[in-house]
């Protein structure tokens, strides 16, 4: 009788995993066991705690750079991908727990209420916050350590569905504005839903296309498909039909256009922390699989996708840039900015060698921060009924509140680029290693629409600075110790990352090597 032998399961490396996903279930347990008025105290530490211990996995994982776990890879670009992930997801908790901004936080007190009804406008003004908040945010946390360390396109699938559907349930929880926060949810689910199909439909070609390895059997995890890619029989219309479709499930997720038409929407009807956690976090898990998929996977057809991609990403930068001048509400302009800057993204993917993984490594880094210190912002301008988001409410802010003006003024130099900011630091991180492999027509695109880009930044800094104050001008409300928190750690990144990005850059280029 043979004797069942267990697979060798490094379990400190599946650590940071294993920590998320337990906290989750912890957090499912807290919201059925524990009394309504002492779950936010309990979620939010508990979330918090899991997050540095995970985060303190990552770091005592740093020399493990070729371990592969079954379907996992445990490599340099997972490990620092993890690492931002997790910082940013930290930060990002912060702005979702913060309760002394507005009475009872961002997130409704009871999400089953009929919105806009006499009993959910009554809600608004109760002390009590959604928990459940907490247990989905660690579910999708964990979802996104998967997805940048999946070394098989069926387990980058699970932890695609595993972060998305919370994030979709999170967009419907804003305790203000109810209707437009459910309609973001909807249509993020909705699109989010046809992306994860076609997606799926791509892999399935992809296994048609391995199989045609003749004497190795037929698979989608990375190493089959990289051979696949150079010795395969099959029909190179599955490889690049399977390739074009799976694409289109990351680049939905990274919200590059094409496929960019539900993050306005989703960006202003989102509570604003979730906003913020989905602008930085999502973003690096996105790319993290975008990397991997077209540096390890693809890498024998580099000069079949670099057209195609090359133009989805000059597509991306000048819709994210155009449509931005045209914006009247902050969180859609930043929604556009996020767009624009998937573009410069997908040219440091794009780019050849280690110089082009590390520069966008980087610049995951740099633009997370900047873009949560944002929404911290955003989620301070408030009147009567919550958050001012309109351009007009923001006229001679700086008259108002001068200290908070200056630092959104440096955050939007930091977003059009502008030298001693992380914003300028990472944009040449990218375009050089462009310039360098010979993409000068997607450096060109970039900086002309980093010019166009730079124009509805400034609007606003005059229009704070320059404009006179008015009746509606609303006040900037004095932020908690944890909004407090969230927003010095992403000022002084941007700050550190554009006067001295050294050590990021040499910890970026020394783990950007991925297990082929």
């Amino acid at each position: 009788m043979n004797e069942f032998v267990l697979p060798p399961i490094d379990y400190a490396a599946l650590a940071p995993i294993l920590i998320m996903m337990g906290a989750a279930v912890l957090g499912v347990l807290v919201e059925a066991f524990v009394p309504r008025r002492l779950r936010h105290p309990v979620q939010l530490p508990l979330a918090l705690l899991a997050v540095l211990a995970a985060l303190t996995m990552v770091v005592f994982n740093a020399d493990k750079r070729v371990i592969t776990i079954g379907v996992i890879a445990i490599d340099g670009p997972t490990l620092f991908l993890q690492g931002a992930i997790l910082a940013l997801a930290g930060v990002a908790l912060l702005l979702m727990g913060e309760r002394a901004v507005e009475r009872g936080g961002a997130f409704v007190a009871q999400a089953a209420i009929t919105a806009d009804s006499p009993d959910d406008r009554r809600q608004a003004a109760k002390a009590g916050g959604a928990g459940e908040v907490y247990p989905l945010t660690t579910f999708a946390i964990g979802g996104m350590l998967i997805f940048v360390a999946a070394n098989d396109l069926l387990t980058m699938f699970i932890a695609l569905e595993v972060f998305s559907l919370p994030l979709y349930l999170l967009c419907a929880l804003a305790r203000r504005r109810r209707i437009l926060s459910q309609e973001a949810a909807m249509k993020y689910f909705l699109l989010g839903a046809y992306a994860s199909a076609f997606f799926l439909f791509g892999v399935a070609l992809l296994y048609g296309f391995s199989a045609g390895l003749g004497d190795r059997q037929a698979g989608v995890d990375f190493a089959t498909l990289h051979a696949a890619v150079a010795n395969s029989t099959a029909s190179p219309v599955l490889l690049f039909a399977g390739m074009a479709l799976v694409a289109i499930g990351l680049l939905f997720k990274a919200a590059a256009a094409p496929f960019h038409v539900w993050t306005p929407d989703v960006y202003q009807g989102a509570p604003t922390p979730v906003t913020g956690f989905m602008a930085a976090c999502t973003k690096v898990a996105a790319f993290g699989a975008l990397l991997r998929v077209f540096h390890v996977a693809f890498e024998g057809a580099r000069w079949d996708f670099t057209p195609v991609l090359g133009t989805v990403a000059v597509l991306t930068m000048l819709v994210g840039a155009v449509l931005a001048v045209t914006q009247t509400d902050i969180k859609r302009l930043l929604a556009y900015s996020s767009i624009a800057n998937a573009g410069y993204l997908l040219v440091g993917v794009l780019a050849p060698g280690k110089e082009g993984l590390s520069g966008t490594m980087f610049y995951l880094v740099a633009y997370g921060f900047t873009v949560l210190a944002a929404f911290a912002v955003v989620t301070l301008v408030r009147d009567a009924d919550g958050e001012a988001t309109h351009l007009s409410r923001w006229a001679g802010l700086g008259r108002r509140s001068s200290g908070y003006a200056s630092v959104f003024t440096f955050i939007l130099l930091a977003f059009a680029g502008i030298p001693l900011t992380s914003g300028f630091t990472s944009k040449f991180a990218v375009f050089a290693p462009a310039l360098d492999g010979g993409q000068v027509w997607l450096v060109i695109a970039g900086v002309l629409t980093s010019m166009v880009l730079a124009f509805p930044y400034l609007r606003v800094v005059v229009m704070m600075w320059l404009s006179e104050p008015g009746d509606s001008t609303p006040t900037v409300t004095v932020p908690g110790a944890m909004t407090s928190a969230a927003l010095v750690i992403g000022v002084l990144a941007t700050l550190v990352l554009g006067v001295a990005p050294a050590p990021l850059l040499d910890l970026a280029t020394g783990a950007a090597d991925f297990i082929r």
